[in-house]
């Protein structure tokens, strides 16, 4: 069998992103075993033109519908497909062109492109963790009916992932994400109170896109992750903890049953866990950079402050009340920090507003899909009129 018959074609969903970007970096550097078949964008046509210039996919895909004509031009003297808006990104979904999705579209955005995928029968590498916190049961009910798997690209789920290869999920105890506990580690409200984006977009250990960073130095992006969790390993609320661990080396553990405990560790490089979920089950060798012990003696844990960090506590009611209260606290939290990047909020004002939000919009305990949809609408409302945006 040749190796083009063994190449994986991949759909990137949101490939002008970090976690997209640095997709097409990994299938660069592995041009036997991946093949990029579908690239997707937002807004960033330029970056998505020079992507597909270089990858020559065989679809691409520009959600904002104004810049199809740029798009098209641009691609006029190529055989790629081009397509635009948000319908066309699910209905590409559905396609048969594909055999991987990496789901990277940031936010509440990605969710009806990955269950086009799921029902279309496709293999998702997840990076889009709103994607089950906002919908998590339907997703995973969807994609045991179909028997697809879901394999997690982010660094701390991919390491849980990695522990439970060839256990039995009865015997998990817990699992244990850690957390770098973000730029403003140890930081107290009154520091945090004049905080502004250019410090919190600061990351002491990880590169990533504005979004994913500020939710990093509120902890949000840990709250959103143990409920990512509770759906992706079929876990009760109290089967998952967080430990701030500032060195980022240990991505995070499962305790068993027995007591023993497994940790996936490495280099923080989001680059290891995607090309670890597009060629799973095998690994395949690379050249990144390698964790030296005789180099870092020193790896510590902590307690995470949940008084300073209340977006931890208010993920924490969310992920033990279900229902449409994570969706709410997702959408909520998009639009908050969506103002505080704009300088239209304060550093502490995002957790307030998502409290208001959460207080707010009516619990519904078992939603449907469509009721999910209208409580995210009804969120972002609310805190965008809150705020007057």
């Amino acid at each position: 069998m040749s190796a083009q018959l063994l190449q994986k074609r991949i759909a990137v969903f949101g490939s002008t992103g970090s976690i997209g970007t640095q997709a097409l970096d990994v299938i660069a550097d592995h041009p036997d075993k991946f093949s990029p078949e579908i690239l997707t964008a937002q807004n960033n046509d330029e970056l998505l033109i020079q992507q597909a210039i270089r990858f020559n996919p065989n679809i691409v895909v520009i959600g904002n519908e104004n810049k199809y004509a740029k798009v098209k031009e641009a691609l006029s003297t190529t055989d790629i497909k081009v397509f635009a808006g948000e319908k066309a990104l699910e209905e590409v979904a559905a396609m048969n062109c594909y055999d991987v999705m990496l789901a990277a579209i940031v936010g509440f955005a990605g969710l009806k492109p990955t269950i086009q995928a799921i029902e279309n029968g496709k293999v998702i590498a997840l990076a889009n963790k709103e994607t089950l916190v906002v919908a998590g049961d339907i997703i995973m009910q969807k994609a045991l009916e179909k028997r697809i798997p879901i394999i997690p690209v982010d660094s701390e789920h991919s390491a849980i992932f990695q522990c439970l290869v060839g256990e039995q999920r009865s015997s998990v105890e817990k699992i244990i994400l850690t957390a770098s506990g973000g730029p403003f580690l140890g930081k107290k409200p009154n520091f945090l109170e004049n905080v502004k984006k250019e410090h919190a977009l600061q990351h002491p250990n990880w590169s990533m896109g504005s979004k994913i960073t500020i939710d990093s130095a509120t902890l949000m992006n840990k709250g959103l992750e143990m409920i990512e969790a509770k759906h992706l390993f079929a876990l009760k609320a109290n089967q998952i903890q967080v430990v701030i661990h500032p060195q980022s080396i240990i991505h995070s553990m499962v305790q068993f049953k027995d007591g023993s405990i497994k940790a996936q560790m490495g280099l923080p490089d989001m680059k290891l866990p995607i090309q670890y979920s597009l060629a799973f089950p095998q690994r395949i060798a690379n050249n990144f950079p390698r964790f030296d012990f005789k180099r870092m003696n020193t790896l510590s844990f902590d307690e995470p402050d949940i008084r300073t960090f209340r977006n931890l506590a208010l993920a924490t009611t969310a992920l033990e009340k279900g229902g449409n209260l994570p969706c709410v606290l997702n959408a909520a939290n998009e639009i908050a920090v969506f103002a505080f990047l704009r300088n239209r909020i304060g550093f502490l004002e995002m957790t307030n507003m998502i409290e208001k939000a959460m207080d707010k919009i009516p619990f519904i305990e078992t939603p449907t899909l469509n009721e999910l949809f209208e409580s995210d609408g009804e969120a972002r409302n609310f805190v965008a009129n809150s705020i007057k945006l």
